[in-house]
């Protein structure tokens, strides 16, 4: 499991444009006053990139953290 959490966020390293469109799904989420932490939020992230819930969460807490530290 570590490992594939780790080649999750290396891709996102390595692409920068795609952490930058999550980004920007999260604040038009935040728009619409749903939080970015929210189990809506990260369903959304895990049907969009066909991962199961927890990866979806790491995803969106790593993109957040280094991208898009505004994001709530």
């Amino acid at each position: 499991p570590a490992f594939a959490q780790s080649n999750l966020l290396n891709n996102v390293k390595r692409n920068p444009t795609e952490a930058l469109a999550l980004c920007r799904q999260l604040r038009d989420l935040n728009s619409q006053g749903i939080s970015a932490s929210s189990q809506e939020a990260i369903d959304r992230i895990s049907i969009q990139k066909k991962l199961n819930k927890t990866d979806a969460e790491i995803l969106s807490i790593y993109v957040i953290g280094l991208h898009c530290p505004d994001v709530s």
